[in-house]
């Protein structure tokens, strides 16, 4: 990839605001500003100190006494910058029509339109970051939840990097002992026993495992989880619904089939994005449409990653209860008994009869009674009562995971070839795939068809 010449690019969401931002990358950033800025007092805008904003006005060169827009321009020169090259930001008005005009100016003038993620994808080239924390750039700015940002910021800083860092490199230190014992195999040299390099490879392994295990729990957080709440009717579904969303979406009326299809709303729960899911109520009936609401119910079921399935404690299981109770034998569930401020016919231990190992949770959603812990219940079944961001790196990446998972499975073929007494260069063959495995983490390994497919993903001027 070209990274000598000069990028531009709005910098702010599309639409209008108070500031929007056309970003300038480049060796020409400051001399085409020197032609489309006139500072509003004299100063030299090649003298000015780095890092500073300067009040003025872009000026159109081809009608130089026509004023394009009242800026701010920032400078911020090489190499302390975002991309370690020269900087330079114009702080328009927040509207389409300023930043495309100024933005055509700057290209008029010698820069090029930026590609999708080119600014951090030249940070990540001049040695700036490295490739988790040019990904952990783009899931900050997608984070969901308050949870998601902690873990993006705890990637940005590095954190992921200096773990799989270190892996790499008493890995690295193994492979070159032994590529040593295959060089010099006759001179008098005192090479790592094999219980030693079995060792170190069994400790290596460990940690890589550790990381794996918070893949599930960081995509979750990441992704977040469809969590589809079903019943029969009138159990309180919607009203459960409109609990969580905090507002009046589902229509609630006491008459049976009220809800004819599936509505969706996004919720944070516990630091989870949760795409909370209402039903209709699971029943037969002759009625066309509600039928086809009933259908969809049972085909979110194939979709759905929690079941929240409600009863009505104030009335006897029925034959639709007892079907609900089967799907906790594929699905992960919590039961919710609703209505526990009336007269109870079915008790709790009446479902936990039926499936002893699941989570029964007892609601009076119309009193607000039993949300909190329900929510508790919810976090609790997704990511466990002891998962703490900060103490340990969290893998939210899909392409992290695959990559440890080869470093891992790499490390299988060279615990079994030491084990087995096989010679040298076998065993270094395997330790260098996984140690290139570890490498395509941080980008030491990773081809540019790789970069390019990580970087398009980015949205243009980041």
């Amino acid at each position: 990839m070209k990274i000598d010449d000069t990028i531009a690019a709005i910098a702010t969401p599309r639409g209008e605001g108070g500031i929007g931002i056309v970003r300038v990358s480049g060796s020409l950033a400051i001399p085409i500003a020197c032609k489309l800025f006139r500072p509003s007092r004299a100063v030299l805008l090649n003298e000015l100190p780095s890092h500073t904003l300067t009040h003025g006005h872009v000026i159109d060169t081809s009608a130089p006494n026509e004023i394009v827009d009242e800026i701010m321009l920032g400078v911020m020169r090489a190499p302390k910058t975002y991309t370690t090259e020269d900087i330079v930001e114009f702080n328009c008005h927040g509207g389409s029509i300023p930043l495309t005009s100024v933005l055509e100016l700057v290209v008029k003038e010698g820069a090029r339109l930026a590609e999708p993620g080119e600014f951090t994808k030249r940070a990540f080239l001049n040695g700036r970051l490295d490739l988790t924390q040019a990904e952990a750039v783009a899931e900050l700015i997608s984070s969901k939840t308050e949870l998601s940002r902690k873990i993006a910021i705890d990637a940005l800083s590095g954190k992921l990097s200096e773990n799989v860092n270190h892996l790499s490199d008493r890995l690295a230190a193994l492979l070159a002992e032994i590529e040593a014992s295959i060089d010099f195999p006759d001179e008098d040299l005192d090479f790592m026993k094999v219980e030693t390099q079995l060792k170190t490879v069994r400790e290596v392994q460990t940690d890589i495992i550790k990381l794996l295990e918070t893949a599930s729990e960081g995509q979750i957080i990441k992704e977040g989880v469809k969590v589809a709440i079903l019943g029969k009717p009138n159990v309180g579904k919607s009203s459960l619904f409109n609990a969580l969303v905090t507002s009046a979406r589902a229509i609630v009326t006491d008459i049976p089939g009220t809800t004819r299809d599936t509505i969706e709303e996004t919720i944070n729960i516990g630091g989870i994005p949760i795409n909370i899911i209402d039903t209709a109520g699971i029943r037969q009936t002759d009625d066309v449409v509600e039928q086809q609401g009933v259908q969809r119910s049972r085909d979110i079921l194939k979709k759905a990653e929690l079941l929240l399935l409600m009863f009505d404690a104030s009335e006897q299981l029925n034959e639709s209860d007892i079907e609900l109770l089967e799907y906790t034998k594929k699905n992960r569930s919590i039961l919710i008994l609703n209505k526990i401020d009336l007269p109870i016919l079915t008790p709790p231990k009446v479902l936990t009869n039926h499936c002893a190992n699941v989570c029964v949770i007892q609601t009076a959603i119309t009193e607000g009674k039993g949300l909190d812990t329900l929510k508790d219940a919810i976090r609790e079944i997704l990511l466990g009562g002891d998962f703490v961001v900060g103490e340990s790196p969290i893998v939210t990446n899909t392409r992290h995971q695959d990559a440890l998972q080869r470093s891992q499975e790499a490390l299988d073929d060279v615990i079994m070839s030491l084990e087995s007494d096989m010679p040298p260069d076998l065993v270094s063959v395997d330790l260098r795939i996984s140690l290139d495995a570890l490498g395509d983490i941080v980008g030491k390994t990773t081809t540019e068809d790789i970069l390019d497919r990580i970087f398009s993903q980015f949205c243009v001027g980041k």
